[in-house]
């Protein structure tokens, strides 16, 4: 296996991937490439071969490493494993993978590779888990800056950086920002500029934040992108719809759209957006696709 790792990991991540790859060694000759940028990423992968691609990190890390070999158009010959010691692990939450070293290299080594959708915008660009835009990707502003600021301050898998994401959506919460957007699923037109929208989101995965659910039952190998749009604008409809974002119960109110759909574009008032946490903006038109069964992850077996 080749195992790519941050370079500037903490301490904590690095005993933990320490603990994983215990287990992967007894089972397979892995090398260890940490690298820090893009440019060392690409050298990287150049002399991967045939092996199977293990990122250890979070969903952050398994963007940068599918957006390469996207650009590379090698994503469809690979198997990727996915060691998760992020400090969100939506996307691995969502398909089930433990977050225990140990128990997710068995995974690396007993698991089975199936077929991930990937969801790619206009400019080429890919998202993994989910993007999503309004309140939510503010929060991940605020709550970027505090993860940075707490780093991963923490014993095992257990880290404070976990913490940047509740502060960012307490921040968020005192003064949410609403935006005027005219949304097209599948060329229908869902919502527009006569109406504020506080999120909107388009998932390939299920979760974002750490385990908040904002499209319950998306699954990444069903051909199809999960679209969730809020309009609680007003001041207890968002005490609501935050109550019941918490739980995953949100798709039961009124003033909350879900859609499936192949396409999504969005086109309006300037907004930021987080992509598999990697935050851009501001933004006044982007559009997405989904490209069924783009790549291959390894998943623990079903019986």
């Amino acid at each position: 296996m080749l195992l790519i790792a941050n370079a500037s990991a903490g301490t904590a991540e690095r005993r933990t991937l320490e603990e994983a790859l215990e287990v992967l060694r007894r089972h397979a000759d892995v090398e260890v490439a940490e690298t820090s940028n893009p440019g060392e990423l690409d050298g990287v992968l150049h002399r991967a071969g045939s092996r199977p691609i293990v990122v250890a990190g979070g969903d952050g890390s398994l963007h940068a490493v599918v957006a390469a070999l996207y650009r590379r158009h090698e994503l469809s010959d690979r198997v990727l494993g996915l060691l998760p010691l992020g400090t969100g692990n939506d996307f691995a939450r969502g398909l089930g993978l433990p977050l225990e070293p140990e128990a997710a290299a068995e995974v690396l080594v007993d698991g089975v590779p199936r077929p991930m959708d990937l969801v790619v915008d206009e400019l080429g660009e890919v998202v993994v888990n989910n993007v999503h835009l309004g309140a939510s990707a503010h929060a991940s502003r605020h709550g970027a800056t505090w993860k940075s600021r707490l780093g991963s301050i923490g014993v095992g898998p257990v880290r404070l950086g976990a913490l940047g994401y509740p502060i960012g959506a307490a921040i968020t919460a005192l003064r949410p920002p609403f935006v005027r957007l005219r949304v097209e699923v599948d060329g229908e037109v869902v919502t527009d500029v006569d109406r504020h929208v506080l999120m909107l989101a388009i998932g390939n995965g299920a979760s974002i934040g750490g385990g908040t659910e904002v499209a319950p039952g998306a699954d990444p190998s069903d051909g199809r992108i999960d679209v969730m749009i809020s309009y609680a604008t007003g001041p207890l409809q968002r005490i609501g719809f935050l109550r019941k974002l918490v739980d995953g119960q949100h798709h039961d109110r009124e003033d909350v759209v879900f859609r499936r759909a192949e396409q999504v574009s969005v086109a309006g008032e300037d907004f930021w957006l987080s992509a598999d946490g990697e935050l851009s903006g501001p933004e006044r038109r982007r559009a997405w696709r989904v490209e069924p069964a783009a790549y291959s992850l390894l998943l623990p077996r079903v019986d």
